[in-house]
């Protein structure tokens, strides 16, 4: 088995505790309402949303997926860190066993935060990933914390 890790780093200008509740915690009630086109929904369908509970999503019609399900490894909104592991879906092609995620969100300049993301690609045998995927699904992604964090601008009561 091989792993691929990537890390990114992005700065909001939104706080770090704002942000982290609107995107990680009840994201699967915000995220569907403010990206319908994109998530039909996001269900929690095993645990109470913490760590061992079991997500899922499902893409809107006319989207390259259909759905995902990821465990929750870690929710902690005292460090406001999370961290979650890709476990099915037509994301983990067949030669890719999992992909795991860690985030991290951080005091940034002006009250601002930085989010750090790292996610880890897990292949089987001497698969290589499709480098142009992975930049479309960071992209993908990054769009979703781009839609939370306008609405957070949009809404300074919101999450606060």
């Amino acid at each position: 088995m091989g792993v691929t890790s990537y890390t990114d780093e992005h700065t909001s200008p939104v706080a770090p505790s704002r942000i982290f509740k609107a995107s990680i915690v009840d994201s699967h009630n915000l995220i569907p309402k403010l990206l319908p086109q994109v998530i039909k929904s996001m269900d929690i369908i095993e645990g109470d949303g913490g760590a061992g509970s079991i997500k899922r999503i499902t893409f809107a019609d006319g989207s390259n997926f259909k759905s995902i399900k990821y465990r929750i490894d870690e929710l902690n909104e005292d460090t406001l860190t999370y961290n979650y592991t890709l476990v099915e879906g037509d994301a983990l092609v067949d030669k890719l066993e999992k992909i795991t995620y860690e985030i991290k969100f951080e005091k940034g300049p002006n009250g601002g935060s930085i989010s750090k993301v790292t996610s880890k690609y897990y292949t089987q045998g001497d698969f290589k990933l499709n480098e142009d995927e992975v930049k479309a699904g960071k992209e993908r992604v990054l769009g979703m914390y781009k839609a939370v964090e306008a609405y957070l601008l949009k809404n300074p009561e919101a999450y606060a």
